[in-house]
């Protein structure tokens, strides 16, 4: 009966602390965590992932293949309590900072995660150095613990590919186009043939950005949220680094031998356009005269029969009377 007793003290001893203490736990500020029973995780019912917001940027083809169920979370704090067939998982969602050339996979590619290779639209094969914010997304953690085996993975493969394109096609925004200038007989313009990786490392700011707006889907699809990329670096092969210098200092004397062409062009038009007011106004002020002469005799003419002729005749007499010599045609009988 001792035995016995001693058996059952023992097993109920046990279970407590297996069941009870050793199912205690807590979740740290900057943790999530998802509960699963039985490899089954705790689902909000009717709730998937393109009824929250963060489905916006899926198009109608993705919706269909990125329908996560949304799970319940468990939030900072504790301690909690879970059964033996139940498990925790927990996820830091604290945001992180990851070399764009990384690979997860081959931490050897990219010249040991040095620089991301990617060719041009002119054929170029230039570097990338950057780096790569991001955090896991408390509202889609479904995607990131069961949806997909190794999230970074994906994200990274996705975040390359995209990047590679849009440096393959990357083409400077038009601006609004300027006049041409002549000189001589020939028309020079101020457009000028741009080199890629010129191209590619005076506008990295809308390269940034553009590289944020493509990735605000990864969110939906993998469960985890890009918040920048930061792209810092491109450089050409070290083969043609001497050519894009001397093309560089050429494209520089072309822009300013244009420049100068053409504030010398603006400055010779303002000056003709001044000309052109001064003689202007000089022609008004000698029609003005003309024109009330022209109003005051009509108003003469109107003003009774007669007063026309008299007003021409005193006219006369005034212009008499500051001459000095009067020569009058003869008349022949």
């Amino acid at each position: 009966m001792s035995v016995f007793f001693g058996i059952v003290c023992g097993f109920l001893a046990w279970f407590v602390l297996r069941c009870v203490v050793g199912g205690l736990f807590t979740v740290d500020q900057n943790e999530r965590a998802v509960k699963t029973r039985f490899g089954r995780a705790e689902r909000l019912p009717g709730v998937t992932t393109l009824n929250d917001p963060i489905a916006e940027h899926l198009n109608s083809e993705e919706r269909e293949r990125y329908c996560f169920p949304q799970v319940h979370v468990i939030l900072p704090g504790g301690p909690y309590f879970k059964w033996p067939w139940e498990k925790v998982h927990r996820v830091n969602i604290a945001t992180q900072t990851i070399n764009m050339a990384h690979d997860p996979e081959k931490p050897a590619a990219n010249s040991n995660g040095q620089w991301l290779e990617a060719v041009t639209k002119d054929q170029l094969n230039t570097g990338l150095t950057g780096q790569i914010r991001y955090r896991i997304s408390d509202r889609n953690l479904y995607a990131y613990v069961f949806g997909v085996k190794r999230p970074i993975v994906h994200v990274m493969g996705y975040f390359v590919s995209i990047l590679r394109e849009r440096i393959a096609n990357f083409e400077v925004p038009k601006a609004e186009p300027s006049p041409e200038m002549r000189v001589g007989d020939h028309i020079v313009s101020n457009a000028t043939i741009g080199v890629s990786i010129n191209d590619l490392r005076k506008n990295l700011r809308i390269l940034n950005e553009h590289m944020d707006r493509e990735c605000q889907s990864s969110s939906a699809r993998y469960g985890i949220l890009l918040d920048a990329s930061l792209i810092t670096g491109i450089d050409p092969p070290p083969e043609v680094e001497s050519a894009l210098a001397a093309i560089n200092t050429a494209y520089n004397q072309v822009s300013s031998d244009i420049s100068l062409a053409q504030a010398g062009a603006d400055q010779k038009i303002v000056q003709s356009r001044r000309a052109v007011e001064i003689e202007t106004l000089k022609a008004h002020a000698e029609v003005e005269p003309l024109r009330a002469l022209a109003r005051q005799l009509t108003d003469l003419k109107a003003s009774g029969a007669g007063a026309l002729e008299t007003y021409v005749r005193n006219v006369k007499l005034r212009l008499y009377s500051q001459s000095r010599r009067v020569i009058l045609e003869g008349r022949h009988e």
